[in-house]
């Protein structure tokens, strides 16, 4: 007779065996996701290094050196992926939205690399707008390329709908189990690299994952941090943290200027100012030779450079800085004051001299939205604004509005103005890309260009400099038979984006220019030409190479015109140095100051000038009365 107690017992075993085997099967499989998880990651990581670095040695490198966060960012990757798996409810399904996205923007951070010397930024994308309205003019210089990523894009598009079908047919859903297994996982993982990525702030645990936010040095930020991590230590860049030390009490302590309100001369001059665009002195090229001189007008007149903190584009930032008198150097690295800053009244030269009766305008033959002037010249005190879109049809020269028409659109501006005035324009028509025959007639002659390619891009380029040129001469010519004074100034943002033209002419050795060099490099390839102009007195001569930030110093002091921080403060600071870009100080004398702002003690004027743009900018204005008075009311007359 059977012993039923035994065979319950080998019923229990048996069960028990089934569960133990059950449960090395859910954790065996539960591994395996877990390491084909990590094996896409690291691919998909391997792939964006690869097309942003352009270098397979580089990129292997960056998994090779064990202070580079190379396997961080593979298990940030994984645990994305883990998360949005999660939501999906499938596995791996998630890899159809992360790879695209972050195989996209690392192409697009290789482009801006390639043709402005800057990593991609999270802000890059509050102008995005911007981009897609200057694509003609980047399709017309490569039309093949242009061809090819259109059908590389349209067929990207075709196989992620077929994949993200396939995937949703063939692949079972999670269970709920699974599902809220990896968010338990991955959520709050996420939520600690989300913490540890202000870089404003220490972290310890950042520090043991060799993360180290280089915020000073972009490029090095990013090749040392990876493309997703240093791309994540700049999003609270939104956000600028006030200087240590900032208080009402330290602006009080400034050193107050002698004037402590603004004095104008009896017969207010007229002022213009013209930014043009990319104006640049092409004859620096080594080995060129352009006849006859395109810039022959500025070479007679010219007043010294504009050291621009830019190069090939952003000239917002130029023009923030011209505007304001203040500086980008105590911004964060990439931001861009138009699109992030400017969100309420900022002192600037328009607000000052509408103060003083001055009618203020601003002329730019293109969208009022391009780089949000529209609103930002609001901020600024502009009495109104003439975009494309206010102003007359204008000719174009090539494909842009020309130079010599917005001179004579300015002309007949100031000409309807019957009190002083004061007029700020930037240019469009040497906008780049420079692209064989864009223009129809040249009259220029280029020797010595290494390559056909080459040649043709410098012709192109020399001849809308020549058209600028001439356009200021038309300018001053005009301003000569005025009886009003009149000043005028002309400077050129940065230089143009010549790519490999300049490699190949030895000018520099890569298609973009340096951000951190010796002064006698970043000079060369920072200096644009700068004239500053009076109908009474000529030019202003010797004023060497200049930040932007000092051009309102210099324009008001031809003018005649004192203001407290214009040409008080300003003037102050420009004492004691010509150049304050964000890597270097430049004294009236030479003597360059690498790295200044990872000092431990930095130079009060330029921790004074950085306590007040703050307190101006985002601060609570205690410097305003002294440094920007108001003109006082006067009665109303009966």
């Amino acid at each position: 007779m059977a012993n039923p107690t035994a065979s319950s017992q080998d019923t229990s075993t048996v069960a028990q065996s089934g569960d133990g085997r059950k449960g090395a099967v859910i954790a065996l499989r539960a591994a395996g996701t877990a390491a084909l998880t990590l094996l896409i990651s690291a691919l998909l990581v391997f792939s964006v290094e690869l097309i942003v670095r352009g270098s397979l040695s580089e990129t292997l490198l960056f998994f090779q050196q064990p202070f580079r966060p190379g396997w961080t960012t593979v298990l940030l990757f994984a645990l994305l992926l883990v998360f949005l798996d999660a939501l999906l409810g499938r596995a791996h399904h998630a890899l159809l939205v992360v790879a695209p996205l972050a195989l996209f923007l690392a192409f697009v951070g290789h482009q801006k690399s390639l043709y402005l010397g800057d990593p991609l930024y999270p802000t890059d994308f509050l102008y995005a707008r911007q981009i897609v309205e200057l694509m003609p003019l980047l399709v017309s210089e490569r039309p093949v390329t242009a061809v090819l990523f259109t059908l590389g894009g349209l067929a990207s598009v075709v196989l992620l709908i077929v994949a993200w079908r396939f995937w949703r047919r063939r692949f079972p859903a999670l269970s709920f189990r699974g599902r809220m297994t990896r968010l338990v996982v991955a959520l709050p993982a996420l939520l600690f690299f989300g913490s540890i990525m202000d870089y404003a702030t220490f972290s310890w645990a950042r520090d043991r994952l060799q993360i180290i936010p280089m915020m000073w040095d972009q490029k090095e930020n990013y090749s040392s941090n990876g493309f997703a991590i240093a791309f994540a230590l700049n999003v609270p860049m939104a956000k600028v943290s006030a200087p240590q030390g900032y208080s009402a009490k330290a602006i009080e302590a400034i050193a107050r200027p002698e004037a402590a309100l603004p004095v104008l001369p009896p017969e207010r001059p007229d002022i213009i100012i013209v930014m043009n665009e990319s104006f640049w002195d092409p004859t620096r090229l080594p080995g060129i030779s352009i006849t006859p001189d395109p810039i022959a007008n500025v070479r007679s007149l010219q007043s010294g450079h504009v050291f621009s903190p830019e190069f090939g584009g952003m000239t917002a930032n130029v023009e923030f800085e011209a505007l304001t008198g203040f500086s980008n150097a105590f911004l964060p690295y990439g931001s861009i004051p138009y699109q992030q800053y400017v969100r309420r009244p900022m002192p600037s030269l328009a607000t000052f001299l509408k103060g003083e009766g001055y009618e203020t305008k601003a002329i730019h033959p293109f969208s009022g939205w391009f780089w949000n002037r529209a609103p930002v010249y609001k901020a600024f005190g502009f009495d109104s604004f003439l975009s494309v879109d206010e102003l007359p049809p204008l000719a174009n020269r090539g494909r842009l509005v020309s130079d010599e028409a917005l001179t004579e659109e300015i002309i007949r501006e100031a000409e309807r103005i019957d009190r002083p005035f004061f007029l700020f324009a930037v240019t469009l028509q040497n906008h780049g890309p420079y692209e064989p025959g864009r223009y129809a007639q040249t009259t220029h002659r280029v020797d010595g260009a290494p390559s056909k390619s080459a040649h043709d891009a410098i012709l192109s380029y020399a001849e809308g400099a020549s058209d600028g040129d001439k356009s200021l001469a038309r300018l001053i010519e005009w301003a000569k038979q005025r009886t009003r004074p009149t000043i005028i100034a002309m400077f050129g943002d940065h230089l143009p984006p010549l790519g490999s033209t300049y490699v190949e002419t030895g000018f520099m050795k890569e298609n973009v220019a340096k951000r951190k060099a010796p002064l006698a490099e970043m000079s060369v390839q920072h200096e644009t030409p700068l004239v500053i102009w009076s109908n009474r007195d000529g030019p202003v001569e010797n004023l060497g190479s200049i930040s932007p930030s000092f051009l309102p110093l210099h324009v008001l002091r031809s003018a005649g015109i004192s203001h407290p921080y214009y040409t008080g403060f300003l003037g102050a600071v420009s004492e004691r140095y010509r150049v304050i870009d964000r890597n270097m100080l430049v004294t009236p004398d030479d003597r360059p100051t690498p790295d200044w702002s990872r000092a431990k003690k930095i130079d009060p004027a330029i921790r004074d000038f950085r306590l007040l743009q703050y307190d101006m900018m985002f601060g609570k204005h205690h410097g305003a009365e002294t440094f920007f008075p108001k003109p006082p009311v006067l009665p109303e007359t009966i």
